[in-house]
């Protein structure tokens, strides 16, 4: 296969993946609809299990962040917040949780599981 035929099928196969990927989008959520409408995490239909699960992922606040945390040193460490490298710092204590407290909300975020039996 030379070069132009491999980029004309990369960009045919990124092609099928942004509508592949808004497809599962709307199926994700049209399932998690019904289950919101049932009242139901989890059932089984056909030969499938199907499982509704809440997550919660906290996200930072730049602007907060960066007033937050005085040290330059620190802030060099992200250019923007990522919150893998400041459960780090967090971890390794550092930094504090309350420190950044005013700068952190949660964001709730659905799964969607589906299984064969």
């Amino acid at each position: 296969m030379d070069l132009e035929s491999k980029v004309r099928r990369y960009y045919q196969l990124k092609q099928q993946q942004k509508e592949i990927e808004g497809e599962l989008n709307d199926l994700r959520h049209d399932i998690t609809n019904h289950c919101d409408q049932q009242g139901v995490a989890e059932w089984e239909i056909g030969s499938y299990r199907v499982k509704v699960v809440q997550q919660h992922r906290k996200e930072y606040d730049h602007t907060m962040l960066y007033n937050l945390l005085p040290d330059p040193q620190l802030w060099r460490l992200f250019s923007k917040p990522d919150t893998a490298k400041i459960a780090s710092l967090l971890k390794l204590k550092v930094i504090a949780e309350e420190q950044i407290r005013d700068a952190v909300s949660l964001k709730t975020v659905t799964l969607l599981q589906v299984d064969k039996k």
